[in-house]
């Protein structure tokens, strides 16, 4: 999913400044909304990056929206647009996205299943919710890469989780272990990423790796994460140093959350628009680079320009172009 904003705010992000003890106060983040585009502009609910917290983990960016009736809000209809130095994670509750990028990959996202895709160096991909999608529902989520793997090669994965079952809940892990279930997908940092369903008020509690911070939205219900009632559309924060994370549904319902975890990063990274980089000068290349791409003849469908980008073979929309930099100079802070 592309960050759509026509004058995005540049967000740097420190290194973790130390470790919290086990049970230090959970961190409440609230949804800003955000229109996403289409015939009639469906929006999404970012509740990462923020000014006060822009990872947790490698996590870096979280787009949580629905049920929209597509009906009356267009849904999902998202142009070719670059990313760079970042994987995406599509994770769908209702409804059915069409996905192309430009390594060629052509696949549908749909409930319960997981499309990871890696970015790298550079990669421009489409996401339009299909014709027979009535609802659409669901998460996109963003993983910075850490400076190793940060120019890796553009990639794309699937994987379908089996649930786990337990008493009064169930889980789907897509990223890292947790339950005795582990996905089989690449990540390039410690990573965590679960859908778990819990009847009302029952009780989870998971070990937590106390090396890793973790976060958890509240996608329906209510639920009180470690002593701290977590409203709907909200995401919740633990520091590094947690021994556990318990996660209690409240009386009047189910809840279902994402619970997002991961060691801190431990670097400075720059984000702006649809681009992760480590300074101003590589964000400007990359965005000269893909203006370059859409405005030259190479970019129609299935064509590319030296290097970083190309589009989509196939898809029929024509690409986004990126905003104007802002006038001053991007800076990691911290």
């Amino acid at each position: 999913m592309s960050n759509l904003d026509t004058r995005p705010e540049e967000v740097a992000s420190a290194p973790a400044a130390g470790r919290a003890a086990a049970g230090a106060a959970v961190e409440i983040l609230l949804p800003r909304e955000v229109p996403l585009g289409g015939p009639r502009a469906m929006n999404v609910r970012r509740t990462l990056p923020q000014r006060q917290r822009s990872l947790i983990g490698g996590w870096c960016f979280i787009d949580h929206y629905g049920p929209d009736p597509v009906a009356r809000t267009g849904g999902m209809s998202v142009a070719p647009h670059p990313h760079t130095e970042l994987q995406t994670a599509s994770w769908l509750f209702t409804g059915e996205i069409e996905h192309r990028d430009s390594a060629g990959h052509h696949a549908l996202v749909r409930p319960g299943e997981l499309n990871l895709m890696t970015a790298g160096r550079g990669i421009t991909h489409s996401e339009v919710s299909t014709p027979g999608t009535a609802v659409l529902h669901g998460v996109q989520l963003w993983v910075a890469l850490p400076s190793a793997a940060r120019f890796a090669e553009p990639a794309f994965e699937h994987y379908a989780p089996d649930p786990v079952p337990g008493d009064g809940f169930a889980a789907r892990v897509f990223l890292g272990s947790l339950l005795g279930s582990s996905a089989p997908v690449t990540g390039h940092s410690p990573l965590l990423g679960a859908e778990i369903s819990i009847e009302a008020g029952r009780v989870l509690r998971l070990a937590a790796d106390a090396a890793f911070e973790y976060g958890v939205l509240v996608d329906t219900g209510t639920v009180t994460l470690n002593g701290t009632v977590i409203q709907t559309n909200t995401l919740g924060c633990l520091t590094p140093g947690a021994d556990v994370v318990e996660l209690r549904a409240g009386q009047d319902g189910p809840a279902r959350v994402l619970l997002l975890g991961g060691v801190p990063l431990g670097e400075q990274i720059v984000m702006w628009w649809n681009f992760i980089s480590r300074s101003h000068d590589e964000i400007v290349r990359y965005r000269a680079d893909w203006q370059a791409l859409i405005t030259t003849a190479a970019g129609v469908a299935g064509g590319s320009a030296p290097d970083r980008f190309a589009l989509p073979a196939g898809d029929r929309l024509p690409p986004i172009p990126a905003p104007p930099m802002p006038n001053a100079t991007l800076r990691p802070r911290g």
